[in-house]
């Protein structure tokens, strides 16, 4: 009797001791583990994107529209037996096994943070991975937030892109507190007003099991949507401007004269801001970068060009303004002038003798020269100053030029030399050292028609710079009548420069200029074409009551006259057109816009 209790005794110790070593090996030699895995198995935070607000034209058109796309990751702390199988992980993902295996290798050391694999993915793909999800654990599908440009390459350079933080953006307090893999705007209005359509990221707080499939939801924080913004832009302009710059390099700016908006804004060659929405792929971006008509630059705002005759219009005004001439001042052009070299006019064998309205009619460059004798430079760009040329517009799209009005100091500052007398010849007809900016151009144009207020160029609506003058141009009745009926002559007049911008619908005004590139001989037809003169008009409608200006640039266009004055026509055509209520092409696909 008592050798069978003492054996229940032992066996009762054996058993303690058995429990007692399972306990240490559970709790103190592997409970960091198990606590780890316990964890793991309960809480998931999920990111909710915000979705992006709506960029619309001013009818309220969409310009694009929010499109969700499907990313698969993996989270790295969940992979194990098959999941470690970069063979078979690979063939189920669609990978490469050793680009799978460099993807996680390369992915941030915190285990939990998930390492994506695939971008937009098709609706057939995830059904398959979401079928196997179990067998795979670690793996899972995210719900991302895209984006659609509607109208493809139209107004591609204003509305801009999306793409993935830069390690530069990540380092700025500005986007801190973004979570991983948002996209944000890298490029035009995406970009500017980023903090307004990009809204606020919600959070999921979920319960999983082992696999990472969600056991239940334990919180909820909603996504805010980001701000819908309105733009200033007519989609159906926008669309005109860009079809007549087709096959072109230039640009076109429209506005209105009495307020500022900017009705539209083409630059060509552009792109298609799709390529950029999840990523462009390398092909696409090298053939971009390589193109040499350089299509992500926005030549209507950062491309400089010398305004050549279009800027006879501010030489008149000051001649007129400091009492050089007046109506009745007429010099002989016989096609050259001298005054230290010769300086030829456009017109090898002379206009004969001109009043200043002619000589803006016929763009007769041996006026201005002897205009040119008369005025001072710093008196010349003080005008020039005062019209918004040699500095940006402020608006608002990134990287403006400001152009370059010369004076005695520019050119002491710049080039460490003296003014010449001579260069102010140069100066007078737009060359030398004279840029501008087709907005620029533009802004000009509506100041000189609407009585002299240098209005702030902008492309957003209920923007405070609507219709806010940046200065009021003190200029004499006089001289704006003259300038102004000159410029309608150009158009209207037998002789003018501008015949080819002549509407039936609507009188127009405006200015030719030719920007001489290079000088060419008669035997310089093989390299013509490559060096062209590039094509300036600058105009104005209805020449009643203007409410339209308009600046138009053709690169290698040869004279405005003949390259750019008809697209400035189809453009201010296509305004009364669209107010009489035509319809805009290429309207969006069905769908909801989130």
């Amino acid at each position: 009797m008592d050798k069978r209790i003492n054996i229940a005794i032992y066996l009762v110790i054996l058993a303690f001791f058995i429990l007692l070593i399972r306990l240490w090996n559970l709790q103190i030699i592997n409970g960091d583990e198990y606590t780890r895995v316990d964890k793991r198995n309960r809480i998931r935070i999920i990111n909710i994107p915000a979705p992006r607000g709506i960029i619309y034209d001013r009818n309220k058109v969409p310009l694009v529209k929010n499109k969700p796309s499907f990313d698969i990751s993996l989270v790295k702390e969940d992979m194990s037996g098959k999941t470690m199988d970069y063979e078979v992980l690979g063939a189920f993902v669609g990978l490469e096994p050793a680009l799978l295996k460099k993807k996680i290798k390369n992915a941030a050391s915190t285990p939990y943070l998930p390492v994506q694999l695939r971008q937009d993915l098709s609706f057939s793909e995830i059904a398959r991975i979401e079928a196997r999800k179990s067998d795979f654990p670690g793996l899972q599908v995210d719900v991302v937030g895209g984006r659609e440009y509607v109208y493809g390459h139209a107004a591609s350079h204003v509305l801009g892109f999306l793409g993935r933080l830069s390690t530069s953006q990540r380092r700025s307090p500005k986007y801190k507190n973004l979570p991983k893999g948002v996209y944000a705007g890298q490029y035009g209005i995406e970009k500017i007003y980023d903090n307004v359509l990009r809204g606020s990221s919600g959070k999921k707080v979920v319960e999983v099991d082992a696999l990472g499939s969600i056991i239940q939801v334990v919180r909820i924080q909603r996504p805010i949507k980001g701000d819908d913004l309105e733009l200033t832009i007519d989609i159906r302009l926008q669309q005109e401007a860009e079809r007549s710059l087709s096959d072109l390099t230039g640009a076109v700016v429209a506005m209105s004269v009495d307020t500022g908006e900017v009705l539209a804004l083409a630059s060509a060659p552009s792109f298609d801001p799709n390529l950029f929405v999840r990523g462009i792929n390398t092909e696409d971006w090298q053939r971009i970068i390589d193109d040499p008509e350089k299509p992500l630059l926005n030549r209507a705002v950062q491309g400089q060009y010398s305004p050549a005759s279009t800027f006879k219009i501010i030489s008149a005004i000051a001649a007129l303004e400091e009492g050089i001439v007046n109506m009745s001042s007429r010099y002989y052009c016989n096609g050259s002038i001298y005054f230290g070299r010769e300086f030829n006019c456009w017109k090898k064998h002379g206009h004969g003798s001109l009043d200043i309205n002619n000589a803006i009619v016929e763009s007769c460059d041996v006026y201005f020269y002897e205009i040119g004798k008369r005025l001072d430079i710093d008196d010349l760009a003080q005008y020039a100053f005062s019209y918004g040329l040699g500095r940006p517009t402020g608006i608002d799209m990134e990287r403006e030029a400001a152009g370059i009005v010369p004076n005695t100091g520019w050119k002491l500052e710049r080039k460490k030399e003296r003014w010449f007398r001579g260069e102010t010849l140069n100066s007078i007809i737009g060359q030398g050292y004279l840029l501008a900016t087709p907005v620029q151009m533009a802004r000009m144009t509506a100041a000189v028609v609407n009585g002299g207020k240098l209005l702030q160029p902008y492309l957003i609506i209920g923007d405070e710079k609507s219709g806010r003058a940046e200065s009021e141009i003190k200029i004499s009745k006089n001289t704006s009548d003259i300038i102004v009926k000159a410029m309608i002559n150009v158009v209207s007049a037998p002789k003018g420069t501008g015949h080819y911008a002549k509407s039936e619908i609507v009188e127009i005004g405006g200015k030719t200029g030719t920007v001489q590139v290079v000088s060419l001989t008669d035997d310089d037809s093989e390299v013509r074409a490559k060096h062209r003169d590039h094509g300036w008009f600058i105009a104005f409608a209805p020449a009643e009551k203007p409410e339209l200006a308009v600046a138009v640039i053709v690169e290698h266009g040869g004279s405005g006259s003949s390259s750019a004055a008809p697209i400035a026509k189809r453009i201010i055509e296509a305004y009364y057109k669209n107010a009489a209520g035509s319809e805009v092409e290429a309207a969006p696909k069905k769908g909801d816009l989130l």
